[in-house]
């Protein structure tokens, strides 16, 4: 299924609203969550940039998710790129269903590492 541009565009947009909401929501409900205001900071940030054109934004817990994917759902081989929020740190992950292809665990989302993973999934194709 082919979807036409401007509907990815769109339904990317959409996803990193959900998520920017659903991170608002749980820090603002929910005592210990603080952690999580660096990623809700980030998806602030990137969206300010225009980076939402790019990728869609997904979570699972405390895990943020960028993909390419037009759908909301992975297929099995498309990469993605977690975050995964402790208290004092991420771990940065560049992975699919079968494979982890690049881990770092880092103090800021501001590394450079992080960067780079993030450029190479935004250099794959939409599919």
């Amino acid at each position: 299924m082919h979807l036409p541009e401007e509907e990815i565009a769109e339904s990317f947009a959409q996803s990193w609203l959900h998520t920017e909401n659903k991170y608002a929501q749980i820090i603002d409900e929910y005592e210990g969550f603080n952690f999580l205001v660096p990623l809700y900071l980030l998806i602030q940030k990137m969206k300010a940039a225009g980076e939402d054109r790019f990728f869609r934004l997904g979570t699972a817990n405390r895990k943020l998710h960028f993909s390419r994917s037009a759908q909301p759902q992975l297929r099995p081989a498309q990469q993605y790129l977690e975050i995964d929020a402790r208290e004092k740190a991420f771990v940065v992950t560049l992975k699919d269903a079968q494979k982890m292809h690049r881990q770092f665990t880092l103090k800021d989302l501001e590394d450079e590492r992080f960067t780079g993973l993030l450029q190479k999934l935004k250099d794959l194709p939409i599919d």
